[in-house]
């Protein structure tokens, strides 16, 4: 009885030893993906910015400037790609709107970003682009892996269309939560101009027939929760000028847009309180469960050793000795 007990023990240590790694290095991979029909949103703000007025091409000093971004996952479109890759892929649409104090449009960009469920390396497919143009992006956009490393990423600049190093600056605590910091700067780029502008009648190639260019540069600051990968906050300084041609008159430059971008107070709460939850499932799955599985194990290897122990000693001390007898005498 004690030695079948004791088996039984032994063979749910050996259970639970195993499901450790399993639990970590097969289902995690597996489960912790970003949902293919995910839809988020974000509200950014530059107060006292720059902006340029395209009626009379003079730059003025505004309250704030508002900067909506929604990304939207495309099921059909992800679905598709999937067919033709051995790969779980999330395709997101988005849209970044800028909007001046008056409530006008200033410019809308969208993007079509495809990406490895799990991983959040790009996947190449038809269809990836920014602002109608094709473009085939090297590095992180928008979310970091999951498990993020306190290293430098290469960073996709949707403005630029470049891939460049963001660096990790260091650990830091953001309203109670560890995250890393990370900082990106893009110097001094020729950039196109956006296909929708907000004057009507001016387009991209209208403008570009004067010879005026568009320039852009940033500091792009991430503040990134490491479990999750994903940024609990964000900010960037922005600078925009055209240059040159006939559209500017006897003038070298103007400002288009100049401001320090921060995400809004109420989004920052509620990016907090979202990853703070989905923070405790991922690390159910590489932490908790692998290390509690391992420990039940050791436990029940333990305890069946135990019992086996206390089966031998209920048997009694003479089990097992020589049995002698007394030689027979005629």
């Amino acid at each position: 009885m004690h030695r079948r007990a004791a088996l039984i023990l032994l063979a749910l240590a050996v259970f639970f030893a195993a499901l450790s790694p399993l639990t970590r290095w097969y289902a995690f991979p597996r489960l912790a993906k970003i949902p293919a029909d995910q839809y988020q949103d974000m509200v950014l703000v530059a107060k006292d910015a720059t902006l340029l007025d395209y009626g009379t091409m003079t730059e003025r000093e505004v309250p704030e400037v508002t900067i909506v971004q929604t990304l939207k996952g495309n099921v059909e479109a992800s679905e598709k790609i999937e067919r033709t890759t051995d790969r779980d892929v999330v395709v997101w649409d988005g849209l970044s709107y800028v909007q001046g104090p008056d409530g006008e449009m200033v410019s809308k960009i969208p993007e079509r970003y495809i990406f490895d469920a799990h991983t959040q390396e790009p996947v190449h497919a038809r269809g990836e682009m920014v602002d109608g143009d094709p473009v085939r992006r090297e590095g992180l956009e928008f979310k970091w892996p999951f498990l993020t490393e306190p290293r430098d990423y290469a960073y996709f600049d949707a403005q630029a269309r470049i891939t460049a190093p963001i660096h990790y600056k260091g650990t830091r605590d953001f309203r109670g939560v560890e995250v890393y910091y990370f900082e990106q700067t893009i110097p001094w780029t020729e950039v196109p101009f956006p296909r929708t502008m907000p004057v009507e009648g001016i387009t991209r190639e209208t403008v570009a027939k004067t010879g005026t260019t568009r320039w852009y540069t940033t500091v792009r600051k991430f503040w990134v929760e490491p479990v999750t990968g994903a940024p609990v906050y964000g900010e960037e300084i922005h600078k925009e000028e055209l240059r040159g041609g006939t559209l500017l008159g006897d003038r070298e430059k103007v400002t288009a847009f100049a401001g320090h971008v921060k995400m809004r107070e109420d989004y920052i709460d509620h990016t907090v309180d979202l990853v703070s939850s989905q923070r405790v499932v991922v690390l159910l799955m590489t932490s908790y469960l692998p290390w509690g599985f391992l420990g039940l194990g050791v436990l029940l290897l333990a305890l069946a050793l135990c019992v086996e122990a206390r089966g031998r000693a209920a048997d009694g001390p003479g089990t097992g000795e020589a049995v002698t007898s007394e030689p027979v005498t005629a």
